[in-house]
């Protein structure tokens, strides 16, 4: 269902997610929701290197993953340093929970707002989208995404609004952006992530390229 155009630096894992039914009828667990403390008690470990490495893959292409473009993994750590990381639904705090301990980047989608086909590929420059309820705009030129036949939706800095999960989600995938250079890194973090969806009453498989 998703097909991986070849990059030098991209050591990705995807995988599909199906709960037992609609976010807003799913609780967050309370082992979940403490997990998006900065100091939580989590199998994985971000570190300065992978950091920089995250920063090296979006920027291959050209893009410059600075300022408000930076990566979210990096937006997460400051947000939770902060106390200002707060629950969502199931589906977002597992990703951000193990996007904030991980320190590598991690995208969730609604499949059921997506239109086949799915690939991730490098957007074209001056290719833009909406990432808020606000309409504000991203321009992700140059920057590694996943595209539906509708174009880009996601990627490691800010996913779109189009595609982003809602009360009625119930299908979801999700895209671990690692650099090849942290390849073990990016297994744990999936590992994790699938883990803790998996505890709290999801079902998960990997998404087939």
């Amino acid at each position: 269902m998703l097909s991986v155009d070849e990059h030098p630096l991209l050591s990705l894992a995807a995988f599909t997610t199906e709960f037992p039914a609609a976010l807003s009828e799913l609780a967050v667990p309370d082992w979940l929701g403490a997990a998006l403390a900065i100091d939580a008690d989590v199998p994985l470990g971000r570190d300065e290197d992978v950091r920089k490495a995250g920063r090296d893959l979006l920027r291959h292409g050209g893009y410059k993953p600075t300022g408000r473009g930076k990566p979210a993994s990096e937006y997460l750590v400051r947000a939770a340093g902060e106390g200002k990381l707060g629950s969502i639904n199931l589906a977002v705090d597992a990703c951000n929970a193990t996007s904030l301990h991980s320190g590598i980047p991690i995208s969730v989608v609604d499949l059921d707002r997506t239109r086949a086909p799915l690939s991730i590929a490098i957007a074209a420059k001056e290719t833009a989208y909406v990432f808020n309820a606000s309409g504000q705009e991203i321009d992700v030129g140059g920057l590694l995404c996943l595209f539906d036949a509708d174009g880009p939706c996601a990627n490691g800095v800010k996913d779109a609004q189009r595609t982003k999960t809602s009360d009625e989600t119930r299908r979801t995938l999700s895209i671990v952006w690692g650099h090849v250079d942290h390849a073990p890194n990016v297994e744990r973090a999936a590992k994790w992530y699938r883990e803790a969806l998996e505890r709290a009453g999801a079902t998960t498989a990997p998404a087939a390229s």
